[in-house]
């Protein structure tokens, strides 16, 4: 687990639920495993018109992502805007790494070419 990852998980209009809580933050961890540049995870899980309204954040060295979804119920509310979560972390993680190598890869080719 990355080193300082605060993991922040609210629920409001509802009883907090120590079940769906813990699964929810062992998903976090998870990502700041994977992540190691995000420091802070905040889930908040509302109702909403009588649904599960899940908003996700996080911030890090460099890294700000946000996500929201929709659902039925708790957990799953709450997996599905980590599932855009961890989709956003990876797209702009990607482009971090590969867009410098595929910068100096066409730098190379037209040095040589």
């Amino acid at each position: 687990m990355a080193q300082g990852a605060d993991v922040i998980i609210r629920f409001k209009d509802f009883s907090n639920n120590s079940e769906v809580k813990e699964i929810l933050e062992t998903r976090c961890h998870h990502l700041a495993q994977e992540f190691p540049e995000t420091s802070h995870y905040e889930l908040t899980l509302s109702l909403d018109s009588g649904h599960v309204t899940a908003s996700a954040h996080v911030t890090g060295k460099r890294t700000r992502a946000a996500s929201h979804a929709t659902a039925d119920d708790l957990r799953h509310a709450g997996e599905l805007a980590l599932d855009k979560l961890e989709r956003e972390l990876r797209r702009d993680h990607d482009k971090r790494i590969f867009a410098p190598r595929r910068d100096a890869r066409a730098k190379k080719r037209a040095a040589t070419g």
